[in-house]
């Protein structure tokens, strides 16, 4: 049979292949510790589920707006207002099936065959892919450890061309961490006033998982806020992965845009999920800011652990619930029966030698890295640095 040739233009996600390797060892009876994959194991809050269950009991069961219910738009609003001090209306937001389908609907509305988008590394997974799906072109900006992780004005300022379409980062970062400052943003936003057709898309999906302070979003700068893009969610800060509602905050133009094409892939996001979000947007953040808790103590946890790792070389992440270590003085090293050449190869070795999922870092731009979660108990993390230890010290 033939397929399409979208399919060629781009790689299932290697979070999720992780995931379904460890899954199918667990499948043969091996206890494998999940260090791969970005959820938080806390549960949905218990006001937030009481919200989802009145929904059902008032017969919220039909089809929705394809933007998303009046009232989450306007309670989308509200949040803006309160935690970043910025004022967007209800037909500046646009409700998805995830922050996943909130950035492929950004991305396909703006992207033609022949644009650039710049992305700094290390980025998500899906970012370069779906520039790929569009045929748009990426150009990746290397950033290093030694950098937190950060692009420059000096590199953006190089990176950017008469193709370029579009800007694309997050902040907090997944998977390195890094938390861009108000200083930091306001020199990258320096650039972007020279080049006034250069869209800033702006993933803030980690926003409340921040390590440093309150976030800071680009938009805030309001000669530019206009022609920047917010994605985010509430998978990350309110444990809500299954519930599948992520948004966006756009001028009208591209709000309009991406109304019109998620009005032809799934038009309006789950009706049960909308009015549960809407309560979890307004509430009280206590049970968020409980599990940023917890994720400090099994951030520094971890960093405790991998110091003691001899080889690895580590940004300690200001935001998010991953590091993102350079494992590259490890390529070259056997077992007597495995090669580590890469970083594939380390994820590889450390699934079938230790027993841990993690993500190479080929998929996020930077192939000397391997991606690890502390999205799990405490316990968890560390029964698995302690067979990571071990399994690495094989090598030789």
């Amino acid at each position: 049979m033939q397929l399409s040739s979208i399919l060629s233009r781009f790689s299932e996600p290697e979070t999720l292949k992780m995931a379904k390797l460890g899954r199918e060892l667990r499948a043969k009876g091996i206890d494998v510790i999940d260090l791969s994959l970005g959820e938080p194991d806390f549960d949905t809050p218990e006001h937030i589920k009481t919200a989802a269950k009145k929904a059902i009991d008032d017969n919220w069961s039909h089809y929705t707006p394809v933007a998303g219910y009046a009232d989450l738009r306007e309670a989308v609003c509200v949040k803006f207002k309160r935690d970043n001090q910025l004022d967007y209306k209800p037909e500046n937001i646009v409700v998805s099936t995830g922050a996943k389908q909130s950035l492929a609907n950004v991305i396909l509305a703006l992207v033609d065959e022949g644009d650039e988008v710049v992305i700094p590394t290390p980025y998500w997974v899906t970012y370069s892919e779906l520039v790929k799906i569009a045929r748009g072109t990426v150009v990746e900006v290397h950033t290093t450890l030694e950098s937190g992780y950060k692009i420059s004005p000096a590199q953006l300022e190089a990176a950017i061309g008469p193709k370029t379409k579009a800007y694309l980062f997050s902040s907090p970062c997944n998977p390195s961490g890094a938390v861009y400052s108000k200083d930091e943003l306001a020199a990258l936003a320096g650039v972007f006033r020279k080049h006034p057709d250069v869209v800033i898309i702006s993933d803030e999906i980690y926003e409340y998982i921040n390590f440093v302070g309150r976030n800071e979003s680009i938009a805030q700068f309001a000669d530019l806020k206009d022609r920047v893009v917010i994605v985010n969610g509430l998978s990350k800060g309110f444990a809500m992965t299954g519930w599948r509602l992520g948004y966006i905050a756009a001028n009208p133009e591209i709000a309009k845009a991406c109304e019109k094409l998620q009005g032809q892939f799934t038009s309006g996001t789950n009706s049960i999920a909308q009015k549960a979000a809407a309560v979890a947007l307004t509430s009280d953040l206590a049970p968020s800011f409980g599990m940023v808790k917890e994720f400090t103590v099994r951030r520094q946890r971890t960093m405790e652990l991998v110091r003691g790792i001899p080889g690895l070389k580590c940004f300690e992440p200001q935001g998010a619930f991953y590091i993102f270590p350079d494992v590259s003085s490890y390529f070259g090293k056997t077992d007597g029966e495995t090669t580590i050449r890469n970083s594939g190869d380390f994820s590889m070795y450390l699934l079938n030698a230790a027993h841990v999922s993690s993500v190479m870092g080929d998929a996020f731009g930077e192939p000397a890295c391997v991606r690890f979660s502390f999205a799990n108990s405490l316990p968890n993390i560390e029964r698995a640095w302690v067979r990571i230890r071990e399994a690495l010290a094989k090598l030789t």
